[in-house]
């Protein structure tokens, strides 16, 4: 069965049997990577986890002692992804996990309930909506919402659940005439058995598969944080319900206790101080490189008038950028002094430039890449890239001394 759509969407426990337990694989993203577990895909006689569908994500928690990871639709069946075995016949428990389904509760109710008063006051069409893991959007279909519209929405859809309105689950049969006259977007195409029917008492009714609460005083507060732009003439209006706003309250009074350490000053001042901060910060990075590019002249000029200079010039700096060490090279200049430069961390990433000979450039460039393990290219006597680490800084300029000095020797 699909979800045991009589059962109270509070439900947190409930015991049934398995049906079919069978080896299957689930792809998932796990810290931006993207991974395939191997495990099972299990039919219950009877379930009270929710599979993913109708803007709602799914319902996790234990079989007996097994999580369960996702839980999906198959027409009229419910399926559970778990990662060990069950035996088919077994009697089982159902664990949900009441944390996740009580803010996917609240979420969805509060959409609902945005949903029925942005179409109601102002007649803004409710296209779709995605219920996200820190915040909800709903896309209305209309280019923009004015300041003054959100605030009136935001009092409306808070005034309704300080007044306690019911939401009460009904079931309908598909040709029972009372659904034609409720909101929807259509069925799924495999949708099997009655039509479920979520009741704002008074405001909504509206076909829809998800958990509700049963009262919209259990929503909370709703908090309508602002719209962004949507596509094609649309607009995301972003909002939270219930316990977000609280840990919403709570992250945002962190942030600003560090702010106030950090910056010295109120929590008033934060926007005007860091403000200040920003250009602060322009200048001395405006200072720090006309101070690189006049040092990178001065170290030219310092090897040109020495009078034990050779034909090869090396140097690493910790500050610097490519400008700065092309400045080197052409002061030096390159015709017959092979100049190699790095900048960056001392055994981390970072760039280099070898500059010199044409023919000597073209030669040592691949080998010098391959020992910083970087990436880049040359041509008219510049090889240059980003290194992946200059561990080994010190071997490629001993193999350039090497080679300057057998090149010198054959001069001779």
């Amino acid at each position: 069965m699909l979800f045991q759509m009589s059962a109270e969407c509070f439900s947190s426990q409930f015991v049934t049997s398995v049906v079919s337990c069978c080896p299957a694989d689930l792809k998932q993203e796990v810290n931006g990577k993207k991974e395939t577990l191997k495990g099972f895909n299990v039919k219950l006689q009877d379930t009270i986890l929710f599979p993913e569908g109708g803007g709602q994500p799914d319902d996790h928690g234990l079989i007996g002692d097994v999580p369960v990871l996702r839980v999906t639709r198959q027409g009229a069946e419910a399926i559970h992804f778990v990662r060990s075995s069950l035996e088919e016949g077994q009697e089982v428990q159902l664990k949900v996990d009441w944390e996740r389904r009580f803010d996917h509760m609240q979420q969805h109710s509060g959409q609902h309930l945005i949903t029925a008063l942005a179409d109601t006051m102002f007649g803004y069409k409710t296209t779709s909506w995605e219920l996200g893991r820190q915040r909800s959007s709903i896309e209305l279909d209309t280019p923009c919402v004015k300041p003054a519209e959100l605030q009136a929405l935001e009092e409306a859809v808070n005034e309704k659940i300080r007044a306690h309105v019911p939401v009460t689950v009904q079931l309908l049969s598909i040709d029972d005439p009372a659904v034609e006259k409720v909101r929807s977007r259509g069925l799924p195409d495999d949708h099997a058995g009655p039509i479920r029917i979520i009741d704002i008492e008074g405001v909504d009714a509206n076909m829809c598969c998800g958990t509700h609460v049963s009262n919209l005083s259990h929503l909370q507060v709703i908090k309508l944080l602002g719209t962004e732009k949507g596509k094609k003439s649309k607009t995301n209006l972003i909002f939270l319900t219930g316990n977000r706003v609280l840990k919403y309250a709570e992250k945002s009074y962190s942030t600003e206790r560090s702010l106030v350490s950090l910056l010295k000053t109120g929590a008033d001042d934060h926007v005007e101080a860091v403000d200040k901060l920003q250009k602060s910060v322009k200048l001395l990075q405006k200072s720090n490189l006309s101070l690189l590019r006049d040092m990178a002249v001065l170290i030219a000029q310092n090897f040109k008038n020495s009078p034990q200079r050779g034909n090869f010039f090396s140097l690493h700096k910790k500050e610097g950028d490519n400008e700065f060490m092309n400045i080197i090279a052409n002061e030096i200049g390159t015709e017959e002094t092979l100049v190699f430069l790095t900048v960056g961390e001392e055994k981390g990433p970072g760039l280099f430039l070898l500059a010199g000979p044409s023919g000597v450039v073209t030669e040592m460039g691949p080998r010098v890449l391959e020992m910083l393990q970087g990436k880049g290219a040359g041509k008219n006597g510049r090889f240059q890239g980003k290194a992946n680490s200059l561990a080994r800084r010190g071997d490629v300029e001993a193999f350039l001394q090497e080679h300057c000095k057998h090149h010198a020797s054959e001069e001779e």
